[in-house]
């Protein structure tokens, strides 16, 4: 398949076998019977071939996979290869333990002449390949019933329970669940990395030492607020400290959302003009497909 082709959406397996005569991808209904764990996962949005952060979606991607398999890099080229340059697409990319004796990391398995870490681990490989589904620039929170992460440094694995905890708080009126530490500070949302703005003109994010994903969207969003000359700060902040601040959600989805309200939550503004000029330092940093 190539990004010059008529794309088709699915779910595809990689052959991982460079000679393969029926080429690189296998493919398969939405839901295979056979898919197993979900070890690792990464989405961008693609728009007409033009794509923000790639690089780093790569990098925080390819850095789990290594733990499992060696020929993550190879994988990854065939993906960009096969991704459509026209249209509006969510594609993500799986690694998925197909629970072969137990699936050790590769850091961990046991060493054995001519034999490939994808044999001693059993994982498998998959791009699904998805039409961006509907977006928002604006999102009600509510403070998330509990924090379900098991693994909160990888994207991928708590996905589901995630997906359940912004289910929980929908009956609120909330499109976004806050996830909140033991000690009650603000870390991020269910699916979305978060900063506020303070009244004073600070860009804030959550402190350092808390544990939550890399956000690849975050990180371009604050080297563009770095660049335009903004005060940027990292703060321990307990919900109630972003009384009369204005909070964004952001990910490699719907971009930045404003958050219109929190539910019981502190109360927020919103400064007119202030989100599109985040949505420029965004913009800023698409590029084209190779």
């Amino acid at each position: 398949m190539s990004g010059d082709a008529a794309p088709v959406e699915g779910l595809m397996h990689w052959r991982a076998d460079p000679a393969a005569a029926e080429g690189p991808w296998l493919r398969r209904d939405w839901c295979d019977v056979h898919e197993g764990r979900l070890l690792a996962a990464d989405s961008w949005r693609v728009v007409d071939g033009g794509v923000r952060g790639l690089d780093a979606h790569r990098a925080r991607f390819l850095a789990r996979v290594a733990r499992f398999r060696d020929d993550g890099e190879r994988f990854f080229d065939e993906v960009v290869a096969a991704l459509p340059r026209r249209g509006d697409w969510f594609p993500r990319v799986e690694l998925r333990d197909r629970g072969a004796q137990g699936a050790e990391p590769a850091d961990r398995a046991p060493a054995a002449a001519g034999l490939a870490r994808t044999a001693l681990t059993g994982t498998a490989l998959t791009l699904r390949l998805r039409p961006t589904p509907p977006t928002a620039t604006e999102v009600a929170v509510a403070t998330a019933p509990h924090d379900p992460r098991t693994e909160p440094l990888v994207k991928g694995p708590d996905l589901e329970a995630l997906q359940r905890l912004r289910t929980a708080v929908q009956p609120l009126g909330a499109g976004e669940a806050i996830i909140l530490s033991p000690g009650g500070l603000v870390v991020e949302g269910a699916y979305s990395a978060l900063v506020w703005w303070r009244p004073d003109g600070a860009l804030v994010q959550p402190g350092g030492a808390l544990a939550r994903i890399p956000s690849v969207t975050a990180r371009i969003l604050v080297e563009g607020a770095r660049r335009a000359g903004v005060a940027i700060e990292q703060q321990d902040a307990p919900p109630g400290v972003l009384a009369g601040c204005e909070l964004w959600g952001l990910s490699a989805l719907h971009g930045l959302r404003v958050a219109t309200a929190w539910v019981a939550g502190p109360p927020l503004v919103i400064e007119p003009g202030r989100a599109d000029r985040g949505r420029a330092w965004l913009d800023a940093a698409l590029r084209p497909l190779p």
